[in-house]
């Protein structure tokens, strides 16, 4: 068997701050697929970097061992070579869109490689066709949702055909239906001589996949034992409802949201579930203040009509992190910080050993720890939304993540979540499921995911992994 990827004893560290890889060896060889894993920041992402080639090339630190595409040495071989050898999937596919369409940006790849014209149009089409792109060619990869950025990134990518897919976590944020047909998709390329590395926390979607190789990166799995009883700082209870009719939105000329009524109760955690590009950031935004919309929005404390404060945590925290450390995040803009909430935030979401690390220079995962501490750390008054909350978290910082929301839910305040993780949503005390026209059902998780024409209405295959136990 012809070796496609090898690398031995590769390890890579991170001027700024010391962190990166420890020393890892590796191959593989035609129809193989490679499972990475490991906790957030034990450096799947920067494995990832060193066997695309892009450490040495465009990473600044210090790299140790040798990584080999087919014959060719990484560190010895221009990035434009390695890359007719392998195609990495950015962990946040935002950073890997370079077009002002979607059509655009899968073209970009294929003229790179010197194909006819016609060769293009016919690749082009194709890959629309497979992951469900057609309607979206002429938009902005800006405009897309984070799933619909997922898909782009991984078509853009494999529309070229490379023998080697290396991919950062290529299912966190897409739907169950996507993150099915994406697996099928690998399958398909494995069984015609390729061969894939999958850097990924949701290995239960690769559990049939076959010729699976695992490799488990950093200290061994955290002992998931969790203190239920973590209460938040001294916070006088309110009952807190929101109430949402008829909400519009509407934005380059499309409908993103029709009509949608529905009700939010404080004291619960609630998630939002719905295929890739539904509406549900857009949702989030609109409840936060940060997108226009027709139609009314209210909230009342303890029966007191107020004006919605609602802190938000984006999808992508790169949007919100600018500070040269996590300390001096967490603390901005707060005129008088209750230190006490600074440190127990700290400690609730396993943030103290980075509090002088820029946070930029984080995990995505730990990025989104971080971010959530800036948001809670504003108190803002009537609850936090949540996009996306678990990318980049494996089994412990999930709990991590439950046992703070429950907590601030507490106090009666709104918490919602969207998200594409079902166990995680079938955690939360309410489960909204969202279509196209709006909220098809809403009630307790364990209820719904027991209704399976409910999910097929909104197009969602249900995990069996995640079904109740009858």
């Amino acid at each position: 068997m012809t070796d496609l990827l090898r690398a031995e004893g590769v390890a890579f560290t991170y001027p700024q701050d010391g962190r990166g890889l420890r020393p890892v060896s590796l191959h593989l060889g035609e129809g193989q697929v490679l499972f990475i894993g490991g906790e957030s920041g034990c450096g799947k992402s920067t494995l990832a970097r060193c066997l695309s080639g892009m450490i040495p090339h465009l990473y600044r630190g210090q790299m140790n061992g040798a990584v080999w595409l087919a014959d060719q040495r990484t560190d010895q071989t221009p990035l434009w070579q390695l890359s007719e050898l392998a195609g990495l999937v950015f962990q946040n596919p935002a950073s890997q869109m370079l077009s002002p369409t979607v059509e655009e940006e899968i073209v970009f790849g294929l003229e790179n490689l010197g194909l006819p014209p016609a060769e293009i149009g016919r690749q082009v089409e194709e890959t629309l066709a497979i992951f469900n792109l057609e309607e979206l060619r002429s938009r902005s990869p800006q405009t897309l949702s984070g799933g619909e950025q997922q898909k782009l990134a991984l078509a853009a990518i494999t529309a070229r055909h490379p023998n080697l897919l290396i991919l950062d976590e290529p299912l966190s944020m897409l739907d169950t239906s996507a993150a099915f047909d994406l697996v099928n998709l690998l399958v398909k390329h494995t069984a015609q001589g390729g061969a894939v590395v999958i850097c990924e926390h949701r290995q239960e979607y690769l559990r049939d996949f076959p010729n699976l190789h695992t490799i488990h990166l950093g200290s061994t799995q955290r002992h998931l034992a969790i203190d239920t009883r973590f209460k938040w700082p001294a916070t006088k209870y309110q009952e807190i409802r929101l109430d949402a009719e008829n909400l519009i939105v509407e934005r380059g000329g499309r409908v993103i949201l029709e009509g949608w009524s529905f009700h939010l109760q404080g004291g619960q955690v609630t998630a939002i579930v719905g295929r890739n590009g539904v509406g549900k950031t857009t949702l989030l935004r609109l409840l936060a203040g940060l997108q226009p919309y027709s139609g009314e929005l209210a909230v009342y404390a303890d029966d007191q009509l107020e004006r919605p404060q609602l802190g938000i945590v984006f999808q992508n925290p790169d949007l919100q992190l600018f500070n040269p450390s996590v300390r001096e995040e967490v603390l901005f803009h707060v005129a008088r910080p209750d230190m006490d909430l600074y440190h127990c935030l700290l400690a609730a979401l396993d943030l103290e050993r980075y509090e002088q690390v820029p946070p930029l220079l984080l995990s995505e995962g730990e990025k989104r720890r971080v971010a959530l501490a800036t948001v809670l750390m504003l108190c803002p008054r009537h609850g936090v939304l949540l996009d996306e909350p678990a990318l980049g978290l494996d089994t412990y910082h999930k709990l991590l993540l439950l046992r703070l929301l429950r907590a601030l839910a507490g106090t009666g305040q709104v918490v919602v979540l969207s998200t594409h993780d079902i166990e995680l949503a079938a955690q939360a005390d309410r489960l909204v499921l969202l279509g196209p026209q709006g909220i098809v059902a809403s009630g307790a998780p364990q209820d719904l995911l027991l209704q399976p024409t409910l999910w097929e209405q909104v197009g969602l295959r249900i995990p069996d992994w995640v079904l109740p136990a009858c």
